[in-house]
């Protein structure tokens, strides 16, 4: 027995709900009762926030929605047939056969490589068709056991996996090469691949797939690659060491692609590898897009998205570590600190202190270390913009163009855009061909040089200037707000920033306040003023549920009464998703109170000019907000509007469904 799975842990004939969110958080407690997690509630969290990223529903009626947590003691499979059958997103329909997979977040690797070889039975006909005629729990744990009991020893191993060759056929046969991953490398990393391969198999091509998964990956011979026509990378995050397939012809697409569409994928790789003008690896491996299909706006898109969160992502540190340090020079030394800051050298040291003493030196000497590091926030910037579109070739033009344009004034609009063009122009280069005695220079020497050339030669030339003068004049207008004006900017802010908590739309308004902190001083507040007013209307969302759960608990299931006081501890440092699990629960109204109480406070923090100098932290980093007694007081605002109008919608929003032809009862929108 692999003590993943037991009868208490199978669900037969039952109805879970009508959404997957609902049929996770009953599996989540499940898994909890079983005594293998410590929370249902967090276990849910992470498991509809997967889910969330890329839905888990395969063709054939399944869903297979898995995570890893820190609420899971041991690793688990939970099963249920579910009447009636729930969307999971698959293409062909709702599933009917639901697994969910709760991982460790330290699993070790025999029980992922147990949830692995799970995952690859459940695109097999025969075992799905057993689950569903098996009249018992127990029919259904041997049957689990079975398909992911050791296979023999003289079995190949899964990790690079071969089409079969077939007893007649051609002695030429087309070669392809695949890689698979998804973010939490349990379920789809290996079914995608399984697919791929009965796809080729079916079509007469040798295929062979490396899975970069949770339970281990074998790296592919180098051999095959070089004999392969062309590569498939089925993926949802970077593929580890790209560069190994450099110059073959890619298609890249999502992972579920590889299980949903398998056939179409093997067709299109044979077609590019036919097509002298398709898309290939780039020397130097640089991030390829999400996507093959002809569709180039969607395409664009991703990648520019993706290029600018790895920008900001990157750079936050930096923020965080220069401006905390530089609020904590100001805490201690006051106001007049970057002056003293200014005598801090060589010459100026504990041994030599300046006037004020030694804890004015210490201040000073945080302020230092805070403005050095705030220095690196536009280099930083554009060099992992350009890292994410180019790989590794493109830091060195990515941080020089980002360099150049911190040195002409054009801020972080001008790294924003320097990042992108060094991106596009390494990945361009890489992608010349160039004779072989040149190919090991091109990701060192040849690409990193030619591509600071023209990226920084266009900021100097022709872009710096004009950004320059669209950043100042952008400054200027941010300080030049007050009143009603500011008020509208805050509200607009706390809006994006409560429409879909830790989403696209929060990321971007989030990116926008931290991207611009570099830019603040004592002359020109208004960047802090942004970035007081992004966070404040993000803490609004988990507190306001927190608040409402308290305030009337019966509108309210038992694991959102604890989620609730989770969520006060949440809100206070920052961290909106704390308010998620309300909101897939509840979405139609739990997201438009969040906004109504963020747009709020947002407007509240502009409209009375309140300031933070760090980008996180909420009420524990009290010492680098200005004007905190307004920051708390109009936190205090937008969370008690938010939970008041959560309460009055759980109690009076309700939708019309007809009872019968004649006749239609109110039934509430959801809980």
């Amino acid at each position: 027995m692999s003590e993943l799975i037991t009868a208490d842990l199978v669900l037969l004939d039952r109805d879970l709900g009508t959404t997957s969110a609902e049929v996770i958080r009953a599996l989540a407690a499940v898994v909890t009762e079983a005594g293998r997690a410590t929370s249902a509630e967090a276990l849910a969290g992470d498991g509809i926030a997967r889910e969330s990223k890329t839905a888990t529903g395969v063709p054939g009626g399944i869903g297979i929605p898995h995570c890893r947590s820190t609420a899971v003691t041991r690793a688990t499979l939970v099963m249920a047939r579910l009447a009636p059958a729930v969307d999971f997103g698959a293409k062909d329909g709702p599933a009917d056969l639901v697994f969910f997979i709760a991982a460790p977040e330290g699993a070790d690797q025999e029980h992922l490589k147990l949830l692995s070889k799970l995952a690859r039975s459940l695109v097999k006909k025969d075992f799905t068709a057993a689950l569903r005629s098996a009249g018992t729990a127990a029919e259904i744990v041997s049957l689990v056991d079975a398909a992911i009991s050791p296979a023999p020893a003289a079995q190949a191993p899964v990790e690079a996996t071969a089409a079969p060759e077939p007893a007649t056929g051609p002695s030429t046969r087309r070669t392809l090469v695949a890689v698979t991953a998804c973010p939490t490398g349990i379920a789809h990393t290996y079914m995608a691949a399984d697919s791929l391969v009965a796809a080729a198999a079916d079509a007469g091509v040798d295929l062979q797939v490396e899975t970069q998964g949770s339970s281990g990956s074998t790296p592919l011979d180098p051999a095959v690659i070089a004999a392969a026509d062309a590569v498939i990378f089925a993926v949802d995050v970077d593929v580890k060491n790209k560069e190994r397939f450099a110059g073959l012809p890619v298609i890249q697409v999502p992972v579920k692609r590889g299980v949903d569409e398998p056939a179409k994928l093997v067709a299109d790789a044979l077609a590019a590898a036919d097509n002298p003008q398709a898309r290939r690896v780039p020397t130097g491996a640089g991030t390829a897009d999400t996507d093959s299909a002809p569709e180039g706006r969607e395409r664009v898109g991703a990648a520019l998205k993706r290029s600018l969160l790895t920008g900001v992502s990157y750079m936050i540190p930096f923020v965080a570590g220069g401006g905390l340090l530089i609020a904590l020079g100001f805490l201690l030394g006051g106001y007049e600190i970057s002056d003293v800051a200014d005598q801090v050298s060589v010459e100026n040291n504990l041994f030599n202190l300046p006037d004020g003493g030694l804890h004015i030196y210490l201040a000073a000497v945080a302020f230092k270390i805070g403005n050095l590091s705030m220095g690196f926030l536009v280099p930083v910037l554009a060099g992992y913009i350009a890292y994410a579109l180019a790989d590794r070739p493109g830091l060195a033009p990515g941080f020089t163009a980002g360099a150049v344009a911190g040195f002409m004034g054009a801020g972080f609009l001008g790294g924003i855009i320097g990042g992108l063009l060094a991106g596009v122009l390494a990945r361009w280069i890489g992608n010349w061909r160039v004779p072989k005695l040149l190919r090991g220079l091109m990701p060192v020497v040849i690409i990193p040089l030619i591509g600071s050339i023209l990226a920084s030669g266009a900021m100097f030339l022709f872009l710096g200037g004009p950004i320059a003068a669209l950043s100042n004049g952008l400054n200027s207008w941010l300080s030049a707000l007050s009143g009603s004006a500011a008020a509208l900017v805050g509200l607009i802010l706390g809006l994006m920033m409560a429409v879909d908590l830790g989403g696209p739309i929060n990321k971007v308004a989030y990116s926008f306040a931290v991207a611009g902190l570099g830019a603040g001083s004592m002359a020109n507040q208004a960047p802090w003023e942004i970035m007081a007013a992004v966070m404040a209307a993000g803490m609004v969302p988990p507190l306001a549920l927190a608040l409402a759960t308290a305030l009337d608990k019966k509108r309210f299931s038992a694991a959102e009464q604890e989620n609730g006081k989770a969520a006060w501890l949440l809100g206070a440092a920052f961290i909106s998703e704390g308010a998620i699990p309300f909101a897939a629960a509840d979405p139609l109204r739990v997201i438009p109170a969040s906004m109504l109480g963020a747009g709020v406070t947002g407007a509240m923090i502009m409209g009375f000019h309140v300031t933070s100098q760090a980008p996180h932290g909420g009420m524990f980093v009290f010492f680098a907000i200005g004007n905190v007694a307004m920051f708390i007081v109009s936190i205090i605002v937008g969370m008690v509007i938010s939970a008041l109008a959560v309460l009055a919608l759980k109690r009076y929003a309700v939708k019309k469904q007809p009872a019968s032809e004649d006749q239609a009862l109110p039934v509430t929108v959801q809980g």
